[in-house]
């Protein structure tokens, strides 16, 4: 972690105790599963990104339209 940042993030109490039983049982540390989850989270909004930019030339339909083709 050399080239690691270092910042202070405020979890609730619940968060953290399970964030620490995590940690204990994976034997891993909290800035491993800390770093894992974000890195998942901005992974996740890039492939929304694209998803969406892949799609913008497609033509739109009205909700209502979309919800009858569910039912």
């Amino acid at each position: 972690m050399a080239n690691s940042a270092r910042t202070t993030v405020y979890l609730e109490p619940g968060v953290y105790r399970a964030l620490k039983l995590k940690s204990a049982e994976s034997d891993r540390t909290l800035s491993d599963i800390v770093n894992q989850a974000v890195l998942e989270l901005l992974r996740e909004d890039s492939l929304d990104l694209a998803a969406a930019e892949n799609r913008r030339g497609e033509p739109s339909r009205p909700f209502e339209e979309a919800l009858k083709d569910l039912n």
